[in-house]
């Protein structure tokens, strides 16, 4: 079976974007392990708004994968590399799960992350905490209604600052 991998960059505070989105605080000047990870995947996963962020850089970062966006509007328009999914998140990677293929990208946002976190979809989480506290923004998961637990595997840190940590899925509470 396919996993589905959160790997996302997050503040001290756990804010994966400022108020408004804004996400010039990342590191941008390291790969991270980055390249690797994408070899492990062939498709990713994100919501509507995340989308519309990563639509937004000058070449779209995910072309060789099969890229779904959730989105509450049946009627979205196609795009270029991504197809729009207005059916059941949960059901629909459920599914997605089961077919052959290589793990899933889980890219975000804090809505998506939640709700695959509530259904028990997510099998491991690679954390990349920045040395900031934005203070606010968007959080990395929405409030969920379940506990989750998660065993350690490793943390990486890093010259620059920033800390990697690894956890894989280990049950509910």
């Amino acid at each position: 079976m396919r996993k589905v991998k959160l790997y996302i960059a997050t503040s001290i505070d756990a804010y994966i974007a400022g108020p408004n989105g804004e996400i010039d605080w990342l590191f941008t000047e390291g790969e991270f392990g980055y390249n690797a990870f994408m070899e492990t995947i062939d498709a990713t996963l994100m919501g509507n708004e995340t989308y519309k962020l990563i639509a937004g850089f000058d070449d779209f970062p995910y072309k060789n994968q099969t890229n779904y966006v959730f989105t509450r509007n049946s009627d979205a328009a196609e795009a270029p590399y991504v197809q729009f999914i207005s059916e059941d998140v949960a059901e629909f990677v459920r599914q997605l799960k089961q077919q052959e293929g290589k793990d899933i990208f889980l890219v975000g946002g804090g809505q998506i992350n939640a709700i695959l976190l509530e259904a028990d979809l997510i099998d491991e989480l690679q954390i990349f905490v920045h040395p900031i506290i934005l203070g606010q923004g968007i959080p990395m998961f929405q409030p969920t209604q379940k506990p989750d637990v998660w065993q350690f595997v490793e943390t990486k840190g890093y010259e620059c600052g920033l800390v990697e940590l690894h956890y894989v899925k280990k049950g509910k509470l």
